[in-house]
């Protein structure tokens, strides 16, 4: 039997949803297969050895008398938690699996600790895990694939507001302003006019060091799973159907005036042409093991690359897993994939 180091929490405006997701992995995981080994990450930043019920997890009522802090042992080609509590215990482990969304654990960060620790890492890697993260630079390698991306435009806290406006003027209203590294949608406004810019840069630059003001794609969103490093398994394309706005934070995790269909209301050879551009932009990316690719479908039949979530959501609403269900793929075999892929059963 293997043991996982499962994360969860993290030191990260995404802290709640981690911990639904974590929930939904552990709930699901094959428990004949894999021993999970718990560390909780505080919103401070704090690591805790968890060895109490999931169920409590997703309440946020984890942290207490059945947690101890905790750290990695960094030597290389030794898997090790060691617990903090004067004991020197020290826990094995085959692999880690951070359940971690948004910065400090979807970013890089956590991935580049693992790797210099030779701890195998479920999921992308450090640097795709950054260039993931990164909007901007996403784009850019998308576009270097041969994807149609959004035109766009950087600025950092430096920038002028008068020198913003410009640039919003000439890629032209709608646009959306966003912060380059954020996840789940937090600090992204749908502007419509030159007034609504100070307030959308605040609301970005409190999420991130730079901005991204990005021309607004006509059509909908549209989305693919994808599962493996070498060869590729792709889910359903997915639909998300909008009433009004965008698919913000709230409408990602309650759907109140949204609907995702899977399969998405398309053409089969659009949806195949959709997961072809998924698995060139997953590639070009250098993901592995799992990540949503998503995207826009215009009304010309245009795709266009949004983003690439290298941890998606593992929530009653999220769209990987669905999009994996539609394909064939339960929830427990589609997790036990994902461990094998680093663990090698």
């Amino acid at each position: 039997m293997n043991r996982i180091l499962i994360f969860f929490g993290g030191c990260s405006t995404e802290y709640g949803v981690s911990l639904q997701s974590a929930h939904a992995v552990l709930t699901h995981l094959d428990r004949s297969r894999f021993e999970p080994l718990l560390v909780g990450i505080t919103q401070s930043g704090g690591w805790l050895y968890y060895t109490g019920a999931p169920d409590a997890i997703p309440a946020d009522r984890w942290q207490g008398t059945e947690c101890v802090p905790c750290t990695l042992v960094l030597s290389r080609g030794v898997s090790h938690l060691l617990l903090l509590d004067g004991s020197g215990t020290q826990l094995s482990f085959d692999a880690a699996f951070p359940v971690l969304h948004g910065k400090n654990g979807e970013d890089g960060t956590l991935q580049g600790l693992l790797e210099l620790a030779g701890i195998p890492v479920i999921g992308c890697g450090a640097l795709s895990s950054a260039l993931c993260m990164d909007k901007d630079r996403a784009h850019k390698l998308a576009a270097l694939a041969g994807v149609k991306v959004p035109r766009s435009v950087v600025f950092r806290r430096s920038a002028g507001m008068d020198e913003i406006k410009a640039a919003a003027a000439k890629l032209g209203y709608p646009i959306f302003v966003k912060p380059v590294r954020a996840g789940s949608s937090f600090g992204i406004t749908r502007v419509t006019g030159p007034e609504g810019l100070p307030g959308a840069a605040a609301a970005a630059f409190a999420n991130d060091r730079e901005l991204l003001l990005e021309e607004a794609i006509p059509g909908f969103e549209v989305g693919c799973a994808v599962l493996g490093t070498d060869e590729l398994t792709v889910g359903a394309v997915d639909e998300i159907e909008l009433s009004q706005g965008f698919f913000d934070f709230e409408e990602k995790y309650t759907l109140k005036t949204s609907a995702i269909h899977c399969p998405a209301r398309i053409h089969p050879l659009k949806a195949a042409e959709i997961q072809a551009v998924a698995k060139a932009i997953y590639r070009a990316l250098d993901c592995k093991d799992f990540a949503r690719v998503d995207l826009f479908l215009t009304p010309e039949g245009e795709i266009v690359f949004n983003e690439v979530n290298t941890i998606p959501g593992f929530t009653a609403h999220s769209r990987y897993p669905n999009m994996m269900k539609a394909a064939g793929l339960d929830f427990t075999t589609l997790i036990t994939r994902i461990i094998e892929a680093e663990v090698g059963v």
